[in-house]
């Protein structure tokens, strides 16, 4: 049986293994599996202006290493385009009573833990290609910039519910401080 989200589900008996930043005792919320189209065309117009670039110095100048870069920067954007769709299915947040969590990461896994007393502002933004496929990233905002996170990929109904959300319980939890 899964809690409710925002619960602070399944106390432990023992310590949480800081080497499995994933905790099983929340219930995570996955970002939009559209974020992979968006990373993936953001990524092909990237490559599409290096070859062009690196195409033309070939033209002027017909040396070998020109052909060998843009074999190298094909290979790397078919291996980043890989690695980006595990990427994003590994982003996830969760909404706890005092703090929001926010994982992403494959080989180095990171785990932020944003108190919402210490949030000081929320942003909520999205460029013309998320803005296409109807995607936003909200922004949090703490004193120590090392403590911010973000979430990329939410459904703009999703970001601005989170926005108001946090906002008004860091409004909450820092009156109380």
């Amino acid at each position: 049986m899964t809690e409710p989200s925002g619960s602070l589900s399944g106390a432990t008996t023992g310590p949480a293994d800081a080497l499995e930043p994933w905790p099983d005792t929340v219930q995570w919320q996955p970002v939009s599996r559209s974020l992979i189209t968006v990373e993936l065309i953001s990524r092909a117009i990237w490559v599409v202006v290096i070859l062009g670039g690196l195409g033309a110095g070939w033209a002027f100048h017909r040396h070998w290493a020109w052909p060998a870069a843009m074999a190298a920067v094909a290979v790397l954007a078919i291996w980043r385009s890989i690695v980006t769709v595990r990427a994003v299915k590994a982003w996830g947040y969760a909404e706890r009573d005092n703090d929001l969590l926010v994982r992403h990461g494959l080989v180095v896994r990171r785990l932020s833990i944003v108190p919402y007393a210490r949030m000081q502002f929320v942003d909520v933004t999205a460029g013309p290609l998320e803005r296409a496929f109807h995607l936003a990233t909200v922004q949090l905002h703490t004193a120590a910039a090392a403590s911010d996170a973000k979430i990329p990929g939410l459904p703009p109904e999703e970001a601005a519910r989170l926005r108001d959300r946090l906002t008004a319980l860091g409004q909450d939890r820092a009156e109380g401080l």
